[in-house]
This record gives C-alpha cells, sequence and structure tokens, in this order.
C-alpha cells in the first residue's frame, strides 16, 4: 500500500512520513533533526561581525551608522528582550548628529534570532531593497546597523532620522526546518509606541527553500509606496499587491 505522506514530502521541508524502526523513528531521521537542532542553536548563539557587514554595505555605495544595544552577550539577549529593544545613550547621541533631511526611507539591519540569517541573505536582500528605492527616487538615510536588536528598535531609529517609513530587516526564529530565515518589518510614521498591529511583516526570506531577494524587495517596495501615499501601515494596508499583477 502506498503512503500518500511520502508524495506530499516533495512539497515541505516539515518532518512528516518520517517513517519508523521498531516504536521509534528510523536513526537517519533522528540525525536530521539533531543536525538542525544544533544549526538552530548555533544561528542564535553565533555573534554578528557587524563591522564586516558595515564594509561590504559601503561596497553597495551606501553610507552606514553602527549603533548598539544595552545587551552584553547573546545570552543576556535571549534573557532581556527588553534591552533589545532600546539604544544606548551613546548611540541616541550619534543619531541626533545625522544629518537625514527629508528621508523618506530609514533602512536597518539587525541579526535577531538569527546570525546566519544577516550572514547569508542579508546583504543580498539589501543589495535588491536599495536599487528598488533608487529606481523609485526614494530618499534614503544611512543604512543602520544594530547587533542584537528587536524590532521596535524600528520605532526610535526612524523616529530619529525623521524618516516617513521605517524598515527593519531582521534574522527570524530559527526552526528546527529553517535556522536562516530573515524577516522585514514595515512601519509608517515611526514613532515610540507603535504595536505590531501598525507593521507589515513580510517573512521567510531564504532563496532557494524561501522567498527570494528580488520578490522580497518588489512586496516591500510596493507597501513603502502604498504607504507613502495612503499614510498608513500594519493592519489598515492590506497587500493588493497580486490585484495589480493579475489587472
Amino acid at each position: 500500500m502506498t503512503d500518500p505522506w511520502i508524495d506530499l514530502r516533495r512539497y515541505t521541508q516539515a518532518r512528516i512520513a518520517l517513517g519508523r524502526s521498531g516504536h521509534a523513528i528510523p536513526t537517519q531521521a533522528l540525525l536530521d533533526f539533531q543536525l538542525a537542532h544544533a544549526q538552530a542553536r548555533d544561528a542564535v548563539h553565533f555573534p554578528w561581525n557587524v563591522n564586516d557587514f558595515a564594509g561590504r554595505v559601503r561596497e553597495l555605495g551606501e553610507e552606514v551608522l553602527i549603533l548598539d544595544t544595552p545587551v552584553s552577550s547573546r545570552s543576556e539577549y535571549l534573557r532581556r528582550p527588553d534591552l533589545g529593544r532600546v539604544l544606548t545613550d551613546t548611540a541616541r547621541d550619534r543619531l541626533k548628529h545625522v544629518n537625514a533631511a527629508a528621508t523618506e526611507v530609514a533602512l536597518i539591519v539587525t541579526n535577531g534570532l538569527s546570525s546566519t540569517a544577516v550572514e547569508r541573505h542579508g546583504i543580498a536582500l539589501l543589495q535588491a531593497i536599495v536599487a528598488g528605492c533608487k529606481v523609485r527616487q526614494f530618499r534614503i538615510a544611512p543604512v543602520v546597523l544594530v547587533a542584537n536588536g528587536r524590532v521596535a528598535l524600528v520605532d526610535d531609529i526612524g523616529y530619529a532620522l525623521a524618516a516617513q517609513v521605517a524598515v527593519i530587516i531582521v534574522g527570524e526564529r530559527p526552526g528546527l526546518s529553517a535556522a536562516d530565515s530573515l524577516g522585514i518589518y514595515l512601519t509608517f510614521a515611526p514613532r515610540t509606541g507603535n504595536t505590531d498591529a501598525e507593521r507589515n511583516c513580510i517573512s521567510n526570506i531564504r532563496p532557494p527553500e524561501g522567498l527570494g531577494y528580488e520578490a522580497a524587495a518588489a512586496k516591500l517596495l510596493y507597501l513603502t509606496e502604498e504607504a507613502l501615499r495612503r499614510g498608513i501601515s500594519g493592519v489598515a494596508l492590506k497587500d493588493g499587491m497580486a490585484d495589480l499583477l493579475n489587472e
């Protein structure tokens, strides 16, 4: 008898149709699980070389501003999510001296919960986004890099840069089938006190298994244009990109 679950394995990385050996799963399935678990732990605990990343951003022709949070280690980052949502006093002072007049878009990158994701996909995704912004003639602030940050940083940084729209690229929480996934969060009129309901999210950016760089950038740029045109983001801003493509 043919097991229909086996055919479904071609369409997902989820752990289905693993089989069994006696009362347990087969050895290969167990080893695959242990490897995925190790990769997820490495993604979380691996430190991000933000200075090396900054050099690669400069090679794209963009200005870079490196800021920091009060987080002292990856262990503290996991134990104190609140510290990842704020900047140090020194970082706040540096933001005050940035000349970003009439900025439409602020771009922020942080390793979040997966340094692996940012190292593997961050530059290529950022390159696609910057190229799209230039085509649309969006005025971009210096690219901000913050190690050990959380999504809420988008509000403080975007507000300090007087950006109309703030975008943060962040390493997503690793799962046992994806340890290198990036997410993007967009907020119109960033300011302290915004909630997640006021953000749009694009997730699972990790080609070839997940969303590709160009597709993610196209989605972000569509949402940015709509946010600027309509003055909204989050649950109030619906994704009608598919409707435009079908016209």
